[in-house]
């Protein structure tokens, strides 16, 4: 997958690993947990979930809450079509997702005051607005530690990188980034699956064996240091990742029907959302995609309509309808989100809109989710919430209900500060009603 730029602009252990690691492909910062199951609501709907992250922050007004009766300074270019719910309406181009509305809920309204893109991007993959002195997780690094998984299988992977991180956790719990993007119809090689040309399993082995023995001469200097525990997590978990058939054809692709790919296009997007539905299907617990390109301050129409809105369409619509015929909708929550909106009132001078979080849109779908309904308003310039709004705390709090995690439950800092997994939300009633 494309990455865009927005506009802000080793010991000998360690290197005897990473000689390890780099004979197979996989690389240090890959993924590892240490799997501590905890209290999950064993009846909650949602086994796992995918996280798409809309990296630049897509403009609301000519997505999901165009504003067709503004001032002409507001409006933009794009008209609204009428969705398959009675009076919904979302962008022109957008056909295939006002298709499949019943599938998920619409947020309108989500504000918060955040507007610098990695600052927002934290926000947004935590729940919780960032501070200097902490670094929160991301919603993947919680579900690792809460949820068991397939020891076979990453239990956090992202396409092709996130903007997740385990934060306090610790490196143990972060996840699993292919560093690529598949194809539809062709073979998908994984840095950490597919192995290195000539190097088989025995060959992995062999050197495992070999760093086994030196970590027992190091163990005693080393027992209390975190990111070797996280190493040695990551060795485990390699090991039975790299040498299981169940993972490689998870990562597949090419495996799939080719009609039903076809549904998610040709591009990066919809490939990436093709192989998240299949991770998760295996058993993979949480899957993030990322797609770059929504940081619209110039020619802000000509992008969306030309490159963005699209491939967004028909791999989003995709999802939701494949997850469906799958039977998965009910077990997997899928959340999208960007890190902000876009100015309502247009930078005539550029043709384009600004950073604005002040309102923004939020979808949440499957895992017990009801679907079919739009959940909050702004107002007639789309400059605010009408009411009262939702902040992405409220959401993060409602993704881990749909999950079956109290978002209430208090974590240790290394330092022993207790800490709420989100700190300031409560849960949306209407998205269970």
């Amino acid at each position: 997958m494309a990455w865009f730029r927005n506009c802000d602009g080793m010991a000998r252990r360690d290197a005897l690993r990473a000689g390890v690691f780099g004979a197979t492909g996989l690389s240090l910062a890959g993924y590892s947990r240490l799997q501590a199951e905890q209290a999950v609501d064993q009846n909650a709907k949602g086994k796992s979930a995918i996280f798409v992250n809309l990296n630049g922050g897509p403009s609301h007004m000519d997505t999901f809450d165009l504003k067709p009766d503004a001032p002409s300074e507001y409006r933009g270019e794009f008209n609204p079509i009428q969705t398959n719910l009675p009076g919904v309406t979302i962008s022109e181009h957008l056909p295939n997702i006002a298709g499949c509305m019943d599938k998920f809920t619409l947020l309108r309204g989500v504000s918060h005051s955040v507007a610098a893109h990695a600052l927002g991007t934290k926000y947004v993959n935590t729940g919780n607005r960032p501070l200097p002195s902490l670094e929160f997780p991301g919603y993947g690094a919680v579900i690792t530690r809460e949820c068991s998984t397939d020891p076979e299988l990453p239990p956090f992977v992202a396409i092709p990188r996130s903007s997740q991180t385990p934060g306090y956790m610790g490196v143990k719990y972060a996840p699993m980034n292919t560093t690529s993007t598949p194809t539809i119809g062709q073979p998908y090689r994984v840095r950490g699956i597919s192995m290195a040309d000539g190097v088989t399993v025995s060959d992995f082995e062999r050197r495992q064996s070999l760093l086994s023995r030196l970590d027992r001469t190091f163990s005693d200097v080393e027992r209390d240091n975190q990111l070797l525990d996280g190493m040695d997590e990551f060795a485990q978990q390699a090991h039975a990742v790299i040498s299981s058939t169940k993972a490689r054809q998870a990562f597949d692709i090419g495996q799939e029907d080719s009609s039903f790919a076809k549904t998610f296009g040709e591009s990066q997007l919809g490939a990436s959302c093709l192989l998240a539905l299949r991770l998760v299907e295996s058993g993979v617990r949480f899957v993030t995609v990322t797609n770059g390109g929504w940081d619209t301050h110039r020619d802000n129409w000509t992008a969306l309509k030309d490159r963005q809105l699209p491939a967004f369409d028909e791999a989003l619509a995709a999802l939701f309808n494949g997850l469906a015929a799958r039977g998965l909708l009910e077990s997997t929550v899928v959340y999208v989100t960007g890190e902000f909106g876009r100015t309502p009132k247009i930078n005539s001078e550029r043709n384009g809109r600004d950073h604005y979080p002040r309102n923004m849109f939020m979808i949440l779908g499957g895992g017990g989710i009801r679907g079919g309904q739009v959940l909050g308003e702004s107002d007639d310039k789309g400059t605010m919430p009408k009411n009262e709004g939702f902040s992405p705390d409220d959401v993060a709090a409602s993704f881990y209900k749909a999950m079956g995690i109290d978002h209430t439950v208090e974590y240790n800092t290394p330092t022993g500060r207790p800490v709420m997994i989100v700190r300031e939300g409560n849960v949306i009633p209407a998205l269970f009603a």
